[in-house]
């Protein structure tokens, strides 16, 4: 039996190893998405909104839009949604929208935007294969998940992770200052 400084020294050793493995993960530049995409039409989609609603994709035709893939239960995604918040006050009525597209269940998604409303609209991706999000280039289905779309409906550029104001600003600012 280990004596009660085994034990200590044990549970010491457990959470430096799994610090150790959370910094390490966070160090990691995002995967590389499959850029197939880029530059092609984006799919004809229509996804629902919370209402149950469809919304074609095309509807959005003649405008820069991003297409943000969250959930829920995703930290990342949840810690992005306020710079898109802001990125939509700045940008949504002059060069581009926010669109999220929640890649979860209608009724935890319901309750979350309950508790911490956006700015944007909310869809619904389909969660069966293929989802949505592969759809659109993201072969590791990792949240959170971004697609640029152009005012002509192709696809400028996808990123893997929470995007950063700065990211932002270049994403959805005037179009000179596209990616």
């Amino acid at each position: 039996m280990l004596s009660r400084s085994n034990w200590l020294i044990l549970g010491l050793a457990v959470v430096v190893a799994a610090a150790g493995g959370y910094v390490e993960h966070r160090s990691q530049p995002p995967a590389p998405m499959d850029s197939a995409l880029i530059g092609q039409p984006l799919p004809a989609l229509t996804l629902p909104d919370l209402d149950g609603k469809l919304h074609p994709l095309s509807d959005y035709r003649g405008q820069r839009v991003l297409l943000n893939f969250w959930a829920s239960w995703c930290g990342p995604c949840l810690e992005e949604m306020p710079t898109l918040n802001r990125a939509q006050e700045k940008f949504g009525e002059h060069a581009a929208i926010v669109i999220g597209i929640a890649m979860d269940e209608p009724a935890r998604t319901r309750a979350f935007l309950a508790a911490h409303p956006v700015n944007y609209p909310i869809l619904l991706g389909q969660l069966t294969p293929p989802s949505t999000s592969l759809q659109l280039g993201n072969s590791r289905e990792m949240l959170p998940y971004s697609v640029l779309i152009d005012a002509d409906g192709s696809i400028l550029t996808t990123h893997v992770g929470a995007l950063s104001a700065l990211q932002l600003e270049q994403w959805l600012g005037p179009m000179h200052a596209r990616p």
